[in-house]
């Protein structure tokens, strides 16, 4: 049989090689840039924008998506949305490497491992793609701005100031985190702790325990705290699957009421257990707003738009976002309850 290299000559059958290599990383990506040609309604070239969440089947980046994708819509730029199927660090950095290769023009990241990602980041910018965080944000120098929902102070006070409205002034608590290592819930932990040393001596936390951003494993958590921890008055979540986790075990543990539980998570997944009781409280910031804000900023970053030093950003549907340092904020934490609930729908 007659091989390329001597049909055509080398030239050619390296022409064949890349061509593989390329057609490749395609099916691996699931995605490919846009055609270079391709222009916005506008008249320019359209922009592309990849969307990394930490966990994709996560429901709060689910839901961080569709905001996503209203503004990609709004603003006629395409829309890339990749991550790992559960949080992993190393899967993260291999779709940046991907998305470099691809050459998008700017890279919106939530960091599930501060450091293990900035690296890849730092890599990005260097061949002049721009880098946004949101969620959870890398080291400065790995992006530009960070969308933050809200502040970590805000946060951690919001948290601890609801678990002692919950349970007094003395008593044992526990909290769930989705990992370890996730920059963002460290950062809150410390605001929580801060807040209780200063505000609320006679709480005293006595457990954390990680769930790995999976609804299953909180439950599981939770169980086996109940029981190591007899007298724990309260259960604080601070990742989304761990609200609707921690409650359906102490639900089946015939607690509900005498265990409290509260935490960080979507209205949708856990309005039964709010209106049955079971959790008493659930604090957030309006997730599709998030991702709309996020694809907004990434655009206008990419446009020479938003620049260091801004105090304001006026991101169309949400109005003037306020910008402090390199973080655009969202806003302040929301506090959803058996009254409120059921008046959001995300």
């Amino acid at each position: 049989m007659i091989s390329p290299s001597n049909w055509f000559g080398p030239r050619y059958a390296r022409g064949l090689a890349s061509l593989g290599v390329l057609l490749l990383l395609q099916l691996i990506t699931g995605c490919s840039k846009p055609d270079s040609g391709a222009t916005s309604a506008g008249g320019g070239k359209r922009l592309t924008i990849a969307l990394m969440p930490k966990s994709k089947g996560n429901g709060y980046f689910v839901s961080c998506k569709q905001g996503a994708e209203a503004a990609a819509k709004e603003l006629g730029v395409d829309l890339i949305f990749d991550g790992p199927v559960n949080p992993d660090p190393a899967r993260q950095n291999e779709i940046i490497e991907n998305w470099i290769t691809l050459g998008v023009d700017v890279i919106a990241a939530a960091c599930e491992n501060r450091d293990g990602i900035s690296t890849a980041l730092r890599k990005a910018r260097a061949k002049g793609i721009k880098v946004l965080t949101y969620d959870s944000d890398a080291a400065p120098d790995a992006r530009d701005f960070f969308v933050n929902q809200a502040t970590p102070e805000g946060i951690g006070q919001a948290l601890m100031d609801e678990a002692a409205r919950q349970m007094g002034t003395q008593g044992e608590f526990a909290i769930i985190t989705a990992s370890l290592t996730a920059a963002n819930m460290n950062e809150w932990q410390k605001h929580i702790e801060a807040r209780r040393a200063s505000q609320y001596p006679g709480l005293k936390m006595v457990a954390l325990r990680p769930c790995d951003d999976l609804k299953d494993k909180a439950q599981s958590e939770t169980t086996t705290l109940l029981s190591a921890y007899p007298n724990v008055k309260l259960i604080m979540a601070i990742c989304s699957p761990g609200v609707p986790g921690a409650a359906e075990a102490v639900k089946q543990a015939g607690k509900a009421g005498q265990v409290k539980v509260i935490g960080l998570g979507l209205p949708s997944e856990n309005r039964r257990y709010v209106k049955d009781g079971v959790t008493q409280g659930v604090i957030l910031w309006k997730t599709t707003d998030l991702g709309y804000l996020t694809i907004h900023a990434a655009k206008s970053l990419a446009e020479g738009k938003l620049k260091a030093g801004a105090t304001k950003y006026e991101a169309g549907r949400l109005g003037s976002i306020e910008i402090q340092g390199d973080n655009l904020l969202l806003g302040k934490p929301f506090l959803f309850t058996k009254e409120n609930i059921d008046q959001f729908d995300f």
